[in-house]
């Protein structure tokens, strides 16, 4: 990646939960780690495993030169609160399909 940035990315099997209140959004045994420069380290988990039908779709997209164009979805008190790529750049391409929260609970 340019300047010093890299991105990498691997297959975990570690269990990540991502519960908000007392409602469990997300549980998976499969996510993907990403490790960006500059940001903390992330989960990408396979949009089976996420509760999508919980969230509302956002009109926010950001752009990030090294991932493409991310979509946010929300909840009512939580906006934003979760991102996917739909089409990332070829370097970052095995996080399609997949999405990513702010905050997660790695169960070990």
């Amino acid at each position: 990646m340019a300047d010093g940035h890299t991105i990498t990315i691997e297959k975990s099997d570690r269990h990540v939960r991502v519960v908000r209140g007392d409602q469990v959004l997300a549980e998976s045994e499969r996510p993907l780690v990403l490790r960006e420069t500059g940001s903390p380290v992330r989960y990408y988990l396979p949009a089976e495993d996420v509760r999508i039908d919980l969230l509302t779709p956002s009109e926010t997209h950001t752009y990030c030169p090294f991932k493409g164009t991310a979509s946010y979805w929300s909840l009512p008190d939580a906006p934003d609160l979760v991102w996917s790529y739909p089409e990332p750049k070829p370097a970052v391409a095995e996080i399609k399909g997949h999405l990513c929260f702010y905050e997660v609970e790695i169960i070990d």
